[in-house]
């Protein structure tokens, strides 16, 4: 009989935060720092030795990341199978699909996201506001935040569990604080769901084999990969 495959899960604080509920008890857990994001480079060393330190000990290695800045491009499946959402960023995860992050980036494009793990790290240009104004005063400090915020005219809190209330409220505030439009969004655990049970169809994930790694192109659909045709062109990546 062919032994179960041992299985561990990388990701940043705000993406476990939300698997925490989904999570399997035969699936290891490892969580990164969520201030990574801010240094691509140092946040692709972080997932790689990540990843060879998991390929010792497991069969698979799930990333609770999307291209993030092509922090996961050129990544090494070094003694596993790799597993990543093809999405942009995380946001896309909160959403439930990569779908659903394009549509609101399309009508929406100059939109914050707060969910509620966010909201925990406190790793926001609204929780730098106030370490700012201890640094500077608050005037400079809010000089400084409105030009973070200078292309941003929503705020929008993605609602993905039961016990959000208190987030949104907190939310809410932020956005009536810094002159932004608040909105909820319905989010979905969906995808999540389907990265730590399956199907990792081509459509959804980029599936590494053993000794393979990932590349840009795995995250591009047919159309994006496809030539351009006369006359017309072919959309890439939003960002």
């Amino acid at each position: 009989m062919e032994s179960p495959r041992r299985v561990r899960i990388i990701g940043c604080a705000t993406v476990i935060e939300e698997i925490g509920p989904l999570l399997p008890q035969d699936v290891e857990c490892q969580v990164l720092d969520f201030g990574l994001h801010v240094a691509p480079q140092r946040l692709k060393q972080a997932l790689q030795e990540a990843v060879d330190q998991a390929g010792r000990e497991v069969d698979v290695v799930l990333l609770g990341y999307g291209l993030c800045s092509m922090a996961v491009v050129g990544l090494r499946a070094n003694g596993c199978t790799l597993v990543v959402p093809k999405v942009d960023d995380c946001i896309a995860l909160f959403l439930g699909s990569q779908a659903a992050y394009r549509a609101q980036v399309r009508s929406e494009p100059g939109t914050y996201y707060l969910t509620k793990g966010w909201i925990e790290v406190g790793d926001t240009p609204f929780d730098e506001y106030d370490r700012l104004v201890d640094r500077y005063g608050e005037q400079k400090a809010r000089w400084l935040i409105e030009q973070m915020l200078k292309n941003y005219t929503r705020l929008v809190f993605i609602e993905t569990g039961p016990e959000t209330d208190r987030y949104k409220v907190y939310a809410r505030r932020l956005a009536a604080r810094f002159g932004l439009r608040y909105e909820t969004i319905r989010g979905s655990r969906a995808l999540l769901r389907k990265l730590l049970f399956g199907p990792w169809d081509d459509g959804d994930f980029v599936v590494v084999p053993p000794g393979g790694t990932i590349t840009y192109a795995d995250f591009l659909s047919a159309e994006e990969t496809a030539p351009a045709q006369p006359g017309g062109g072919v959309y890439g990546d939003h960002r």
